[in-house]
C-alpha cells in the first residue's frame, strides 16, 4: 500500500477530503521522524513503537578495491510492532 492508497482508504472510511487526510498523514510522519531523530521513542498503542537502535562498529570489506574498511558505530531508526499487531500475522 502506498501513501496515496492509504490516504484514499482513510478518506473513504472517514468522509474527509483527501487533502485534509494527506496533511494529517504528512504531519504525523514528520512528527514521528523529528521525535525519533531527537532520541525519543514514539509509542502508538495497538500499533507499535518507533525508536532508534545502535549498530556497533564493525569491519567490512570493499570487494571492488579488495580492502577492509571500518564502519563506525551509528544509530538507525527501528520499529517494533505491538503484540496485537503481531498476532494478526499468525
Amino acid at each position: 500500500m502506498t501513501k496515496a492508497e492509504l490516504v484514499n482508504a482513510i478518506a473513504i472510511q472517514t468522509g474527509y477530503d483527501k487533502t485534509t487526510i494527506m496533511n494529517v498523514v504528512e504531519s504525523a510522519m514528520e512528527n514521528i521522524k523529528k521525535t525519533v531523530a531527537e532520541g525519543e521513542a514514539v509509542y502508538l498503542r495497538g500499533f507499535g513503537s518507533f525508536g532508534t537502535k545502535v549498530r556497533a562498529q564493525k569491519v567490512a570489506r570493499n570487494i571492488t578495491k579488495n580492502e577492509s574498511i571500518i564502519v563506525p558505530e551509528h544509530k538507525i531508526p527501528a520499529f517494533k510492532p505491538a503484540d496485537s499487531f503481531t498476532d494478526l500475522l499468525k
